[in-house]
């Protein structure tokens, strides 16, 4: 694994004398990561990455290989502290100018054949036990002095942040040093000896390191009972781990950003909501009943109105339900999306429900009432039609024909036969045994005396349905009054950002809707670009207004927040409790975000950064220990959708695995959000690999579920599953198969 650290062109090698033993150790540095180490910034790659990214130039190092190197600026003593029979290696740093250079090196092992032969020989022999037991030792304290070094060397990037993050930010930097290593040799080593793997215990990485050597030392190896006893001793009574239990932990900050959790909670529930929670008076109070703590808004669609009208319901429902609900607003950000289509005709089909041969099984259920008069909960009507005259609705009984004329110019009628009081209003419940279309304006008439008139029909959604094979035309919106399409039979979509037609080439490929439609860029001109359909289902895919369009191969460099998001950005600051930065990609994205919250004076509003591209993925240690140097509760979103595309499919489990161990270290709490129990959402029933994606979304601090027309009912089950404890149920031993499930 080549790893580099240096803000410098002259770099020389870390001196340290121990037990006339030398080792080398290598800095952590990703060769791909050079660009970022201006300002004496230590940046580090994962080993899963940097082996992918470098097999072939470089190979993985264990710590019987590692080097350091440092400033020759810099030098360090490495000494143990005499007389003092627990004591730690610790390393000392002055600065100079020094201009020789020199090496030390420990003798380890060089491979696991050599370690397993020494532990084996580790029971036939106290001295060869304590001997193993040294060895591991001078490794632990190696590793020691390597994240004490990284520590060392950001000290003054660390100091920039801000002091409630300072031990934060000090433990992402120790986590992405032991990370950059293979200690993997080192951790079977330490299970042999019965220890616990360095890996587990990211929430303080020095203080479980100190911990070991500290167990070790103090801690004969052929004493069982002395090892744990001195485990149990000196883990739990370290200084980090003190002060995490005082409110410096990933509770403490998930409280901050996401507020308390309701008794008996431990996960916090985030559902998404549109303009259909305008619509109904009771939406927002069901989905908050049911164990939603949060509502998130996507600034990607509607408007102020809009928004604000959400926001009132939520507080409303809140205060009444006497339940926390906090409010997220996500700004839209550079993302490409396509352009909106023109509105479908404002009709509806109403049909009943036929068998195989075309004969009428059950009517349609059709809700009639005025504008707004949501039904009861337990009736699910197959269609709404709105009317305006109340004198018109207060003339029907029971057993009324509501006769009409449709679209087509067909007679057809509804028959009422259910009527409900809905708060001070009055609904009824219609039968339509003929499919009907109806529009806004269509009469409806009782014994041909009193008339009424259908209102507020919506418009039908408009889209394209593409296959494989298929062309399609994307034009950058703006740039004609209507797209030119110069390839016959091709479909055609806009697009309103202009970096799409400014980055892209022929043969990179490119993802419609998180995935659903993939295609191969055929040619481009400053205002179209040409795709060939590859990848669409077997009987076509839907592709609709504001839909999401991924390009992986592509260099697109976007702005870090757009005119719209600073526009914004002052509404959600006086609205909301925190906000969703989408596709943060580097620091300067960061950078720009606290100019603008320094600017706005808001020191108070949660952030949450959104992790939805391959670079952001990369940088996001980077990115934490920027955004740590403002005060504002921080939180990081796995947005799985547009990460799945950007980064691969395959790679996903591994990337969301990585992101929550770095925000683990970093005690920042983490949001999974995308497709979590979608069937269920959309369908009403859920899949069982969704139920198992559910519960492993239990170390996450807050789950966000998407809209849909089962929400609530996602919600409930969502809560069930985060809260339920596992129960593991002891066999019994005279029924062999009591315990088998069936």
């Amino acid at each position: 694994m080549a790893l580099y650290m240096s803000s410098a062109t002259s770099l020389t090698n870390l001196c340290t004398a121990h037990n006339n033993n030398v080792i080398q150790l290598l800095d952590m540095v990703g060769i791909d990561s050079s660009h970022l180490l201006r300002g004496k910034i230590l940046c580090f790659s994962s080993r899963s990455l940097m082996n992918n990214q470098h097999r072939t130039t470089t190979s993985s190092l264990s710590l019987n290989q590692m080097r350091f190197r440092v400033p020759r600026t810099l030098t360090f003593n490495l000494a143990r502290g005499k007389g003092e029979a627990g004591s730690c290696s610790r390393l000392e740093a002055t600065f100079g100018d020094t201009s020789t250079e020199c090496t030390w090196s420990f003798d380890f092992p060089e491979s696991k054949v050599e370690l397993s032969h020494l532990e084996s020989e580790a029971h036939l022999s106290g001295i060869n036990g304590d001997n193993n037991v040294a060895s591991v030792i001078d490794k632990l304290n190696a590793l020691q002095s390597h994240l004490l070094a990284a520590e060392k060397w950001n000290a003054s990037q660390l100091h920039l942040c801000d002091r409630k993050y300072l031990e934060s930010a000090t433990n992402l930097v120790h986590y992405m040093a032991l990370r950059s290593l293979d200690i993997e040799q080192l951790n079977s080593h330490l299970a042999s000896l019965g220890l616990s793997s360095l890996d587990n215990n990211d929430l303080d990485v020095l203080a479980s390191l100190n911990a070991s050597i500290n167990l070790l030392m103090n801690s004969s190896y052929n004493d069982h009972k002395a090892v744990t006893e001195s485990w149990n001793n000196t883990y739990p009574k370290s200084k980090s781990t003190k002060k995490n239990d005082k409110g410096r932990g990933v509770s403490s900050y998930k409280e901050s950003l996401l507020g308390k959790v309701r008794e008996g909670r431990s996960t916090h529930i985030m559902v998404t909501v549109g303009e259909e929670a305008t619509l109904s008076e009771t939406f927002i109070t069901d989905i908050v009943k049911a164990g939603t703590s949060i509502i998130r808004i996507n600034c990607a669609h509607g408007d102020l109105s809009i928004w604000g009208e959400i926001i009132e319901r939520v507080r409303r429902a809140s205060q009444m339900l006497e339940m926390p609900c906090r409010v997220h607003m996500d700004l839209a950000g550079p993302k490409l999306r396509t352009g909106t289509l023109k509105p479908g005709p404002c009709v509806m089909k109403v049909s009943p429900k036929k068998d195989a041969y075309g004969n009428t099984v059950s009517p349609a259920l059709v809700w009639l009432s005025l504008t707004g008069t949501e039904p009861p909960a337990h009736v699910s009507p197959d269609a709404t039609i709105s009317v305006q005259d109340q004198d018109f609705l207060a003339g029907l009984q029971i057993g009324d024909s509501v006769r009409l004329r449709d679209a087509r110019g067909r007679k057809r009628r509804l028959r009422i036969s259910k009527e409900f009081h809905v708060f001070s209003s009055t609904g009824f419940v219609a039968e339509c045994f003929d499919t009907a279309y109806i529009e806004s304006g269509t009469e409806l008439n009782i014994k041909g005396k009193k008339v009424g008139r259908v209102v507020d029909v919506p418009p039908k959604e408009s889209f394209v349905r593409l296959r494989v094979g298929d062309l399609l035309v994307i034009t950058r919106e703006g740039s004609l009054d209507e797209p030119s399409v110069t390839v016959p039979g091709a479909y055609s979509l806009t697009c309103p950002s202009g970096y799409l037609f400014d980055s892209v080439k022929p043969g990179e490929t490119i993802g419609f809707d998180d995935g659903k439609i993939w295609g191969v860029i055929k040619g481009t001109s400053p205002s179209e670009v040409v795709v060939s359909i590859t990848h669409a289902g077997p009987k076509g895919t839907k592709l609709g207004s504001e839909k999401s369009i991924n390009i992986p191969q592509s260099d697109i460099r976007f702005k870090g927040l757009t005119s719209k998001d600073i526009k914004d950005l002052d509404y959600v600051a006086s609205h909301a409790d925190m906000v969703g930065i989408s596709f943060i990609r580097d620091v300067h994205d960061i950078t720009v975000l606290r100019q603008e919250l320094k600017k706005r004076k808001l020191d108070d509003l949660g952030v949450v950064l959104k992790i939805e591209t391959e670079s952001g993925f990369k940088n996001l240690s980077l990115i934490l220990l920027e955004a740590m140097k403002c005060s504002n509760p921080l939180g990081v979103m796995i947005a799985r959708g547009d990460l799945a595309v950007e980064c691969g499919w395959e790679r996903l489990a591994s990337i969301q695995e990585e992101i929550i161990g770095i925000c683990k270290a970093a005690r920042v709490p983490v949001i999974m959000a995308t497709q979590v129990l979608e069937s269920l959402v959309k369908s009403g029933v859920p899949t069982r690999a969704e139920i198992t994606d559910a519960a492993n979304a239990k170390r996450a601090s807050c789950v966000m579920l998407n809209k849909g027309k089962n929400v609530v009912e996602a919600v409930s089950m969502l809560d069930t599953i985060l809260h339920t404890k596992l129960m593991y149920k002891k066999p019994d031993s005279e029924n062999p198969h009591c315990s088998a499930s069936h």
